[in-house]
């Protein structure tokens, strides 16, 4: 029988908590809680965590600024939880890493299913011999998930990973905003959502992000993978 995957749910609502601890625990997930950045920084070090539902307002340190001092140097998947649901928020939450940016007015069993789908894209990987694939500068490691630049490593979310390789796979072929909506965010988004993902993506992989040459817009349609 597989092991039981962890997710770190932070809130200061304990009532939020404890629906949302429910929820995942009838899909036979192991549930950690915090009610603050602290808390949840301290249990993120002690155990092996899958992925992690964060609220953004919290007393002391928000969850923007946890989630920056987590992408220091892990790509464990965040999924944002906010009471807010203006663009400025949700950009901002994508933007510093995030994975997903939900609304607390969805229902416990939407918050579940979006977990279930960034943990299934995480888990989306080759088991068979090593595969790697080569495009100038950039390197990538399918079987183990790294990618490098020049020899450098790049750190990268698990999201933008997830869009890298894709488009690497899929050299000259464009993917439409609705395409990568449909596959990546399970058609919840707009265009900002993607944009955003791969500005980030852009600023880590190409040698000048203003003037891209592997990610490359598709104006009106949305973007391709040059690979030169």
């Amino acid at each position: 029988m597989a092991e039981a995957q962890t997710i770190l749910v932070v809130d200061d609502d304990r009532s939020i908590v404890e629906l949302l601890r429910d929820f995942l625990e009838n899909e036979e997930f192991h549930v950690l809680t915090a009610c603050d950045a602290n808390q949840a920084w301290s249990l993120f070090q002690q155990h092996a965590v899958d992925c992690i539902v964060l609220d953004i307002m919290m007393p002391g340190e928000n969850g923007f600024e946890l989630c920056r001092r987590l992408r220091k140097d892990s790509d464990v998947p965040i999924l944002f939880l906010s009471a807010r649901s203006d663009d400025v928020d949700k950009i901002r939450g994508l933007t510093l890493g995030g994975d997903d940016y939900i609304v607390k007015t969805a229902s416990p069993g939407e918050i579940v299913a979006r977990v279930k789908a960034v943990l299934r894209r995480m888990a989306s990987r080759p088991s068979a011999a090593e595969s790697i694939l080569e495009y100038g500068r950039l390197r990538m490691n399918l079987t183990a998930r790294e990618v490098t630049i020049e020899g450098e490593k790049a750190v990268l979310t698990p999201k933008e990973y997830e869009l890298l390789r894709l488009f690497a796979e899929h050299p000259r072929q464009v993917f439409s905003y609705e395409q990568l909506l449909d596959k990546f965010w399970d058609g919840v988004g707009d265009k900002h959502t993607i944009r955003v993902h791969l500005s980030r993506l852009r600023e880590k992989i190409e040698a000048d992000p203003n003037q891209p040459q592997l990610l490359v817009n598709v104006w009106g349609i949305g973007y391709r993978f040059e690979g030169g």
